[in-house]
């Protein structure tokens, strides 16, 4: 590609980025404003609303939840999504189209349909409001964002490798573990990345799923926003911003080391 064209590529794709972004970052400066009502530009600097989102026990019991309902979501999905990902990648047989779309379902049906079904079935399951129904909900929600980055990386992943760790003596397991993983790890780490954002982020199974003692952060940011409006929750969005906007980040290095030493 000639260089103007490629200036122009750049300078297209940083003008939606920007476009797409602002309106999201337009909080930020919000949380640390002096005012007790929401202004741009804030009239003043503080860390009042910091200190009170951190102080609160709806806010920081909803933090802490969100936190231990992710930590767990990870492992889950991350163990669950790598298996799916072999078995759709080696399985041989007509089975692996309908279970590629059953697996990916959750990011084609809609949100709102998804939560209906998952509050119907938890309900009679008593799950609804509990840990436990939070965190297989969000499992199973984040297991297609596993599945698509191992599955790539399976897909140009080379089998001579293991043929020749197990010509050299090294059983099934070992090969596994010692030769597969290791070089599978970048599409793992992008995929147990992503269902940490999945879980953190989201809030319409949650809302159903929420109970007055066992709320998760974007839950507690929505009734609070319909309940009263004070600078608190934009600091609470800039928590879930920054986390969310980190951890892209980390997922955006290892995609680029990795396309860096596949070339």
């Amino acid at each position: 590609m000639k260089q103007p064209r490629r200036i122009a590529l750049k300078a297209f794709c940083t003008l939606i980025a920007l476009l797409l972004v602002a309106p999201v970052l337009v909080v930020v400066p919000m949380a640390f404003t002096s005012s007790r009502t929401f202004q741009f530009p804030p009239p003043g600097f503080s860390t009042q609303w910091f200190s009170e989102l951190f102080s609160d026990p709806a806010w920081t019991e909803s933090f802490v939840l969100s936190l231990k309902v992710a930590g767990i979501v990870v492992v889950l999905a991350t163990s669950l999504g790598t298996l799916g990902a072999f078995a759709l990648v080696r399985g041989r047989g007509r089975w692996t189209t309908p279970v590629s779309a059953f697996l990916m379902a959750p990011m084609i049906v809609p949100g709102v349909i998804t939560a209906i079904g998952v509050y119907y079935v938890f309900l009679k399951w008593h799950l609804a409001g509990s840990f436990t129904g939070f965190v297989v909900a969000h499992t199973a929600l984040a297991i297609p964002m596993v599945v698509i980055p191992v599955r790539a990386s399976l897909q140009g992943f080379d089998r001579r490798l293991e043929r020749a760790a197990a010509s050299l003596g090294a059983g099934p397991v070992a090969t596994f573990f010692h030769v597969t993983v290791p070089l599978l790890a970048p599409g793992i780490l992008t995929g147990a990345l992503f269902a940490f954002l999945v879980s953190w982020d989201e809030a319409i199974v949650s809302l159903f799923l929420a109970s007055p003692f066992s709320r998760t952060l974007p839950v507690q940011l929505y009734q609070s926003v319909t309940s009263s409006l004070t600078p608190t929750i934009a600091a609470a969005s800039t928590v879930i911003i920054a986390v969310s906007t980190t951890l892209l980040v980390v997922a955006g290095i290892i995609a680029v080391r990795r396309e860096a030493k596949n070339a």
